[in-house]
């Protein structure tokens, strides 16, 4: 089966659907094909160096907002064993970012690399829109930055917009079942197997209540 995870590597819901989706395909019974998707919350953000949590508070109000939000997605990140850290978080621009996780893809280490930026960002504290800190990254994983990627990651953010991607995490099945969200594991598991039994019809599974990044906003 054919599943593409549209997620953004600066998007805490983001982390844990990743890891969630890994934990339900080793659970579900079938062969499952992975891909990620690139998806830009903020896709005219800059990589200054600039602390999250100053962003998110510019944003979204003020530190007691800001505290507020972290704390809920850092408390239901640790019940999955994520160490989210946003008092280390740098803001970034993450489409050089998403270039490496392309790159990785042919190799099909998309989803090592997109791990690997995800725990750079909200557990190491580095700025994964930084060049050097990214040939670091594309390193340790094994993947080799040729240069190549730009062309694809834009016609897949192209892509993106076309289906209608809003909101991230979205997991797309087959090609015509989404389900979005940061779904519990077991709720991943139910949608591996229901797709199964559905390909041959024509129609979405919505699954409601996951918790997710707006385009252009994220209220962690």
């Amino acid at each position: 089966m054919k599943v593409e995870i549209f997620s953004d590597v600066v998007c805490p819901w983001c982390y844990i659907g990743h890891h969630r989706l890994r934990q339900a395909v080793g659970l579900y019974e079938g062969d499952v094909e992975v891909t990620h998707r690139p998806f830009q919350l903020d896709p005219d953000g800059v990589s200054s160096g600039e602390p999250l949590l100053s962003a998110l508070e510019r944003k979204f109000g003020g530190a007691a907002r800001v505290t507020q939000m972290t704390g809920h997605v850092t408390g239901v990140a640790a019940q999955d064993g994520l160490d989210l850290r946003f008092d280390r978080a740098v803001a970034a621009n993450t489409f050089e970012a998403h270039r490496l996780i392309w790159l990785a893809g042919r190799a099909g280490r998309d989803g090592d690399m997109a791990d690997r930026l995800f725990r750079a960002h909200f557990t190491d504290g580095l700025d994964v829109g930084d060049p050097a800190t990214l040939a670091t990254l594309a390193a340790e994983t094994g993947v080799e930055d040729t240069g190549d990627g730009a062309e694809q990651v834009r016609a897949e953010l192209a892509r993106a917009r076309t289906l209608g991607v809003r909101a991230v995490p979205l997991f797309l099945f087959e090609e015509k079942f989404a389900v979005s969200g940061a779904q519990p594991v077991e709720t991943l598991v139910a949608a591996l197997r229901e797709v199964e039994a559905r390909t041959a019809q024509e129609r979405t599974v919505r699954v409601p209540g996951g918790e997710d990044c707006d385009d252009g906003a994220c209220a962690v």
